[in-house]
């Protein structure tokens, strides 16, 4: 029997925060660990499929997934936007994805690593290459937005980092069933 999900909505708390200068100094590359940061150029819509259900599935990133194979594939291929897939000891580890609104700004729209990465020491130099990243097309300032649905190590790392708070909003977030998401992850 199909697990139904359909009406099932979980509410959260989602916090905006900006970042309106670069940081002084960024983490530190972790030593003794073989890490490679990679610019994904013209992704394939599967393997981006499989980052967002990889890193996001237990903190219910469904959004991206959700959309058609056409809408993917345009968002992806906007100006600009930026998406890096973290690599350790040679297997995909998590990634980030930014989405400039420039001159402006530049979202930080996904970030995170996979289960395997996490309790590595680290996620402040990944999050510290992300915000480099975001920086380099010299925006005016830089957002992200988490959720209560997010790693609880979230909210307080992004401000560790120099994002500070703007604004919240309370939402509804409709989990995706299991036939849901292995039809997402299935297409292209």
């Amino acid at each position: 029997m199909a697990e139904r999900v359909d009406d099932q909505r979980i509410p959260v708390t989602v916090t905006f925060l900006e970042m309106t200068a670069p940081p002084a100094h960024y983490p530190p590359l972790p030593v003794g660990r073989q890490i490679a940061l990679l610019k994904a150029r013209n992704i394939p819509l599967h393997y981006y499929r499989y980052l967002m259900d990889r890193v996001g599935r237990k903190w219910h990133w469904v959004n991206a997934l959700r959309l058609s194979d056409d809408e993917l594939a345009e968002g992806l291929a906007a100006p600009g936007r930026d998406i890096r897939v973290l690599y350790l000891d040679g297997v995909p580890a998590g990634f980030f994805d930014l989405k400039p609104h420039l001159p402006e700004s530049v979202e930080l729209a996904y970030f995170g690593m996979m289960e395997q990465a996490m309790g590595q020491g680290m996620g402040r130099w990944f999050l510290g290459a992300a915000i480099e990243a975001a920086w380099s097309a010299s925006p005016t300032f830089i957002t992200v937005q988490t959720c209560t649905l997010d790693h609880p190590a979230a909210l307080p790392l992004y401000q560790k980092l120099g994002f500070s708070p703007v604004g919240q909003s309370h939402e509804l977030v409709r989990p995706m069933s299991f036939d849901e998401r292995a039809g997402s992850v299935m297409r292209d």
